[in-house]
């Protein structure tokens, strides 16, 4: 009960984090139910060394030394040392990794009956041994003594085996947390009963790993487990140790590239290298996919210095890639009969300027290509070309031309080169085609089929992206800086789920094969680019446009960021579809910080430093200001957008559409139209800019679902300067004046929040809040696809859970107010136990000759 009162007085704190900001109170729960758990295991303890001395500062140290006995056996110190299954029953055994587990908030029954049985291990021997003090030592008490003892005995070893049976099993769990991030969701169990074939999932982990990984293992056993119940006999899940078995070991190493990572472990008797592996491999049918210990984990550096390895989405992460690899599940022979005209695979090598250690790569390549083409009734067509030797056709300056290709040194300082490239041509499209690792025949095989199938017609959805080019700046000594803004992390994000193309809209079309047109920060387009966007959404296609009205770069003179207006982008489109993005930019007292240099005078001396400073460009949009009723964002814990502009949507060109407002502004924001973007402080201390205008809620971000009209119906397609009318009317020719009712818009005013600098200097601030901003992207991008069955389970993983932001005024208020109150509770319940002690009646005196009647 004491225990439980001081950690009631704690209470207040989690109810003032619930209002600042989403905070899970499954966590929350279980670390209180934990707490009691553990404080009760420990009093048992504290109970039964008491009654075995008479000392209590004795008792107390007895206390404190077995309490920790138990915290240690489970630690990562010991567990570590011991390593292997030793090491995992160690940890079963100990207190505080019971805690932890249950700390993540998840109730199981495994933990539960842990610490339950070690609170009745000791109450029972606590009882025992005061029930021993009143026995005597005759011979008349002896069968009584071994009866009592008997079963004190039988009653400890029954709880303990009680432990070791329930110990494999790993369903009888409650997931306490808001997202039920411990538990397998729907879309996982619907995949799972889809498939047709057996489904391996194994964890390649090692029993000796880094310290920071071992705890991570048991997690994904359990996780594992979850998948092996939920295939209903068509899944097979297990935990192997490469190192263990040398066959094992070179399957994973030669047939899946699954090789070993090097750790450092630095500990007080030793500083070596080991070389652990922490990778799961996903296979089914021919297909395999494997996510490697990069892929799984996430790295976030303490205040203290030290860093918190945690497992970044594992059901994301598994469900993601056995999606990939069911719906990429087919034969060769299925694929080749699906092209409309042979492929083509040329072997481009040079054999004379091998290295030595792939002199037998072109070998291995023509043996397994001919396997394919011998079964390919004609579908598949295999040479080699070496475009160093007379007479050939191919020269270094065409592979450079047509596919990129140049070739590579023989060594650092060797003038010499070399080409060992694969071209896959299917028709107009070509991929360049180089195995990793030793090219062995399974990774060369992988290699062929892996571009085989995505050159067939439904091997994964296809997300076209068009980006402004990538055009480096110069210094005030010329020297070639890179651009402030690219947009590479987006497409290694999407890549995770899609095929991720380059759109080239001068054509005048987008491919017919591309599933979402993604659209960042268009400019300079001409109405050609504009006729192929507007008829790819008249097709019934989706488009994602992130746009701005301003261009974000760098002043190399004066190191400072500017403004630049855009033009030529797809305004004229969007204000025909109903939607304006208006010429100014939204700014507001709810913000993310932003580093900014700043000039201070420290003794007469003009000082330049960096600051997080409020930057009220940097739009902070949490779940107030979300569609609840939107999958793209409804499960998001905020958003920031960079230089946004506000939207306005036409209420009567938009009659008959679903319109969804899916970001919004706080009340406490404004626009400003002046494109100066560096802070005054001087002037304006709090923001650095003025806060000008009528504050309210302003829309940047909205999707919209519907029939939409085209803009070239009222305004034909022109040839440009130079352009022929024969080439206009080759377009045109099945122009498209209405689309379906399928189509999907989504506009974002701000395509800066996608910038890759802007995420650099997010996270150097504010760890992986940046995330939020893909999972915004990724989410729309997937409602678009309409491919929501892994928008759920991305949801769901652990994300950054940000605080309202607070002045520093407010910031004091609820740290005194969580003070005080803690006190006040604290005073009232000395009040109250005061009370109760002051009209608390004494027992009434019996009389001696009463009690000995009674008797």
């Amino acid at each position: 009960v004491l225990v439980c009162v001081a950690l009631l007085l704690t209470l207040f704190l989690p109810i003032t984090v619930s209002m600042l900001g989403p905070l899970d109170w499954g966590p929350v729960v279980a670390g209180y139910l934990a707490s009691i758990l553990l404080a009760s295991a420990y009093a048992a303890i504290g109970l039964f060394l008491s009654s075995r001395t008479n000392n209590p500062l004795v008792a107390l140290i007895m206390t404190a030394l077995v309490g920790g006995l138990f915290y240690l056996v489970g630690s990562s110190a010991v567990v570590d040392f011991v390593g292997g299954a030793p090491g995992d029953w160690l940890r079963a055994m100990g207190t505080g990794s019971r805690f932890d587990s249950i700390l993540r908030g998840v109730l199981d029954i495994r933990d539960l009956l842990y610490f339950l049985s070690l609170t009745g291990i000791f109450l029972l021997l606590n009882a025992v041994s005061l029930e021993g003090k009143r026995w005597s030592q005759g011979e008349e008490m002896a069968p009584a003594r071994n009866r009592v003892l008997v079963f004190a005995l039988l009653a400890v070893v029954n709880l303990l085996v009680l432990n070791v049976w329930l110990y494999p099993l790993s369903s009888l769990r409650v997931d306490m947390t808001a997202g039920r991030e411990y538990s397998l969701s729907a879309s996982t169990k619907d995949l799972l009963a889809t498939l047709d074939e057996p489904l391996l999932i194994r964890a390649y982990i090692s029993e000796k790993t880094h310290p920071l990984l071992a705890p991570l293992a048991p997690i994904v056993e359990d996780m594992l487990r979850e998948y092996e119940i939920a295939g209903r006999g068509k899944v097979v899940a297990e935990r192997v140790d490469p190192t263990q078995d040398p066959d094992l070991e070179q399957e994973a190493n030669q047939t899946y590239g699954i090789r070993p990572t090097p750790f450092r472990i630095s500990g007080r008797y030793e500083d070596t290298i080991i070389n652990s592996y922490f990778d799961i491999l996903i296979r089914y049918g021919d297909q395999s996919a494997v996510l490697n210990f990069q892929d799984l984990i996430e790295v976030e550096a303490q205040r203290d210095g030290n860093v918190d390895v945690r497992l970044r989405n594992l059901e994301y992460d598994l469900t993601r890639a056995i999606k990939k690899a069911v719906y990429g599940f087919q034969s060769i022979d299925s694929v080749l009969a699906a092209l409309d005209q042979p492929a083509r695979l040329t072997l481009y090598v040079t054999p004379k300027t091998l290295p030595p250690d792939l002199e037998v790569a072109p070998d291995t390549i023509r043996q397994v290509a001919s396997e394919i083409a011998a079964d390919a009734n004609g579908k598949f067509v295999f040479e080699t070309v070496d475009p160093t030797a007379e007479g050939s056709t191919v020269t270094a300056n065409d592979l450079f031309e047509r596919y990129g290709i140049q070739p590579y040194a023989v060594s650092l300082f060797s003038p010499e080169t070399f080409y060992l490239h694969m071209v896959l041509e299917v028709g107009d499209q070509a991929q360049v085609i180089f195995p990793g690792g030793d090219i062995s025949e399974s990774e060369v095989r992988t290699a062929i089929e892996s571009a085989l199938k995505r050159s067939s017609p439904g091997f994964l959805k296809v997300v076209g992206i068009w980006s402004p080019p990538e055009i480096p700046t110069r210094d005030m000594f010329g020297n070639a800086q890179p651009p402030f803004t690219t947009f590479r992390t987006v497409r290694d994000q999407l890549r995770q789920e899609y095929e991720v193309r380059e759109i080239d809209l001068s054509t005048g079309r987008v491919p017919p094969d591309v599933d979402v047109l993604l659209l960042i920060a268009p400019q300079n387009l001409g109405d050609k680019e504009r006729f192929a966007i507007d008829q790819y959404l008249m097709r019934g296609g989706s488009v994602v446009a992130a746009v701005e009205n301003y261009d974000v770069s760098v002043d190399t003179f004066a190191n400072t960021l500017v403004l630049n207006p855009i033009s030529d982008g797809i305004d004229p489109l969007l204000n025909h579809y109903g939607l304006t993005v208006e010429k100014s930019l939204v700014m507001d007292v709810q913000n993310e910080p932003f580093p900014l240099p700043v000039v201070r005078n420290i003794g007469g001396v003009q000082v330049q430093e960096i600051q997080a400073l409020s930057y009220p460009f940097f739009v902070d949009i949490r779940s107030d200001g979300m569609a609840s009723d939107s999958p793209i964002v409804s499960n998001l814990p905020a958003v920031t957008l960079n230089w946004a502009s506000p939207i306005t949507v036409d209420e009567s060109k938009n009659e008959g559409r679903k319109v969804v407002e899916l970001l919004r502004s706080s009340s406490q924001s404004w626009l400003r139209t002046d494109t100066n973007i560096t802070p005054d402080l001087n002037l304006y201390p709090r923001f650095g800019f003025p806060v000008e205008g009528e504050m309210k809620s302003h829309l940047l971000a909205v999707s919209v679902q519907g029939s939409f009209e085209s803009y070239f119906k009222d305004n034909p397609l022109q040839p440009a300067e130079g352009e022929s009318d024969d080439t206009i009317s080759q377009l045109v020719l099945g122009q498209i004046d209405k689309s379906p009712e399928t189509s999907r818009l989504v506009l974002i005013s701000s395509a800066q929040f996608l910038n890759d600098a802007v995420f650099s200097l997010s996270s150097s601030l504010h760890g992986d809040r940046y995330l939020n901003n893909l999972q915004f992207i990724q989410n729309a991008v997937d409602w678009s696809a309409e491919d929501l069955d892994l928008l759920d389970i991305r949801a769901r993983g652990a994300h950054a859970r940000v605080l309202k932001p607070l002045e520093a005024s407010d910031q004091r208020f609820w740290e005194v107010a969580n003070y005080v109150v803690a006190l006040a509770a604290l005073a009232v319940l000395a009040l109250v136990w005061n009370s109760r002690r002051r009209h608390e009646q004494p027992l009434e005196l019996v009389p001696r000759e009463q009690l000995d009647a009674s008797f």
